[in-house]
């Protein structure tokens, strides 16, 4: 099997959305059980969070949103700027924990201590744009791992895939200027779900034109269509850009069972994807791929969704 790290810290457990909100602790509690119940927890290498360093997080936001965070999470506001993005007092420094686990997991990974990982960290943060909060998402961790692996380790062709059934809004505005990152996002058509971004004509700008790559997918279809839509979009991309890592924005509300869209795809769809992910991964960047948790609401599915992504990432789910 392979080496497969997997970051999980009760920490992440702190920042407290109430009663109401789908993005609540209960989501990472599930996932845990579901690991644990599949008995993967003696295979797996258990990574804590660090506390992001400022800088690293200012690599993508900007200063003025980081102070303006921190602020009104110590005050004990209970939202910043929109209902969606609830906040506790814990809510900031649960989010510098999140960033800093992933970037840890990164660097285990290309110092070769482990293969892959998941990383099971909240709040989520692929909306997450560069002066603002929005869908849940505070600090965007998928790009704060890609400008990690840049300035800190040179990794020159980064592929980030986002298969959240919403549009990774905040990835693609930070990195739509980069061709050294290409960004891929498969998604409910955004005519029907949040944010309302990710249209097919959506394909970067300057230096980065053609190094963004959005797949839209109508109402009502499932496995199948995602099966197609990604052989034709993603697979011929990949071929050509070769990335170096893959970092996957791993959403789980596509499911059909989860009330957050209207997409139908199956535990089993959600298999083919990782299955095809991790192959991508083997291909051309050396098997290192990390998976980090945005969406997935759907508390009785998520122990079995996360427990095949994990399998399929150790090599196991035979």
């Amino acid at each position: 099997m392979r080496r497969t790290g997997f970051l999980y810290d009760e920490r992440f457990l702190l920042h407290l959305t109430g009663p109401e909100h789908p993005e609540s602790p209960y989501r990472l509690a599930a996932i845990y059980r579901g690991v644990e119940e599949g008995g993967l927890l003696p295979y797996l290498t258990p990574i804590k969070a660090t506390r992001a360093k400022q800088e690293w997080i200012e690599e993508v936001h900007s200063l003025k949103l980081i102070q303006r965070f921190e602020e009104a999470s110590l005050s004990g506001l209970d939202m910043l700027d929109h209902p969606d993005n609830k906040l506790c007092r814990d809510t900031f420094e649960t989010a510098m924990l999140a960033a800093g686990g992933v970037i840890k997991t990164v660097e285990m990974v290309m110092k070769g201590e482990i293969d892959n990982a998941f990383c099971a960290v909240r709040p989520p943060g692929h909306h997450a744009e560069v002066n603002r909060v929005m869908g849940f998402c505070f600090f965007n961790n998928i790009a704060i791992a890609a400008r990690y692996l840049q300035n800190k380790w040179g990794v020159k062709r980064i592929g980030i895939v986002d298969f959240d059934v919403h549009h990774g809004n905040g990835t693609q505005s930070i990195f739509e200027e980069d061709s050294s990152v290409f960004f891929y996002s498969i998604h409910e058509h955004p005519s029907f779900a949040y944010p309302g971004t990710g249209r097919e004509f959506e394909n970067g700008s300057g230096a980065g034109l053609g190094g963004t790559l959005n797949t839209t997918v109508l109402p009502g279809q499932g496995d199948d269509e995602y099966k197609i839509l990604l052989k034709r979009d993603l697979l011929p991309a990949f071929e050509q850009f070769k990335p170096e890592v893959i970092l996957v924005s791993a959403g789980f509300d596509a499911h059909i069972d989860d009330d957050m869209a209207d997409i139908n795809l199956s535990t089993d769809g959600f298999t083919w994807i990782m299955k095809r992910l991790v192959t991508l991964s083997e291909k051309y960047a050396k098997g290192r791929i990390i998976s980090v948790l945005e969406g997935g609401y759907c508390i009785n599915r998520l122990p079995e969704l996360l427990r095949n992504h994990v399998k399929i990432l150790l090599g196991s789910e035979d």
